[in-house]
């Protein structure tokens, strides 16, 4: 299962990866950029809306922003490059073969910018660190290194990945949060809100019927059962300082966008059956 390959398991440290990292142009760096973003655009285009692009770019520009306010500041193009190739090989759209060793699926095209740019990335050590920080930034990967022992000391403290996963999960919370669970409740065909029990039940249920806590057996699948289980926890996780405050304001979206439903259904509750 990605998150939980042989890859991930023997990390390497701070140490492993050189202190200096090599210095490159301006022109070499906005020219691997853009082959990122190319090669990014062509894997992706077959995405659903809830992973696309454009949730890429936002990603990007608020990890940019996260990683101006961390002191000593981390790589920045590391940063840059992983929030752009972040979901490349998310599971739900790729082979688990390919999935499986990150590494190895973007070792070609780091040897290209090699070649083309004379950007180096396996020599300095930054390909490595590129794919491990997209091999980890995932919430159900992390959720489950916890689970069975294996988050270890890199993932605490590596700054690059906290960077790219507080960008990767602001944007799971706040409006656009809510229209990508929308967007990809539908590709799964999803029901966007049921209850715990029967659609019929002529019996009033309370809004807490809508959701059922982890593990229960009649947990509802649905968006709003989503909100519950990930969403309304991601603020409480977030890792770095800038992120934090702008999950507190996204969270707040949530909250109102839960307050709502639940106001609406207890209205829809209220209103009696026809009769026949």
């Amino acid at each position: 299962m990605r998150g939980l390959s042989q890859a991930r398991n023997i990390l390497c440290s701070k140490d492993d990866v050189p202190q200096s990292p090599a210095m490159y142009s301006m022109e070499q760096e906005k020219a691997v950029i853009t082959a990122a973003e190319k090669f990014m655009l062509e894997t992706m285009a077959r995405y659903d809306p809830s992973h696309d692009a454009y949730h890429v770019q936002r990603v990007r520009k608020t990890a940019l922003q996260i990683a101006k306010n961390v002191s000593p500041p981390p790589d920045m193009l590391v940063v840059e490059l992983a929030a752009l190739l972040h979901d490349v090989l998310d599971k739900k759209y790729v082979s688990a073969e390919d999935a499986a060793d990150p590494y190895k699926f973007f070792l070609p095209f780091f040897e290209s910018m090699t070649s083309q740019y004379g950007v180096d990335f396996v020599k300095d050590g930054r390909g490595r660190l590129i794919t491990q920080v997209i091999d980890n930034v995932s919430w159900s990967t992390e959720k489950e290194l916890k689970m069975k022992g294996l988050y270890t000391k890199w993932h605490a403290e590596c700054v690059e990945l906290h960077c790219v996963q507080d960008a990767d999960r602001l944007d799971a919370i706040g409006a656009f949060g809510i229209m990508r669970c929308a967007a990809y409740t539908s590709v799964t065909n999803k029901q966007a809100a049921t209850t715990c029990t029967s659609l019929w039940s002529n019996t009033y249920l309370p809004p807490s019927a809508l959701y059922a806590p982890i593990g229960d057996p009649k947990q509802p699948n649905s968006a709003i059962q989503h909100f519950h289980d990930k969403l309304l926890n991601i603020r409480d996780r977030l890792k770095t300082e800038h992120g934090k405050r702008l999950g507190t304001k996204r969270h707040q979206v949530l909250l109102d966008f839960i307050d709502a439903i639940e106001e609406e259904y207890i209205f829809s509750e209220s209103v009696p059956p026809k009769a026949d």
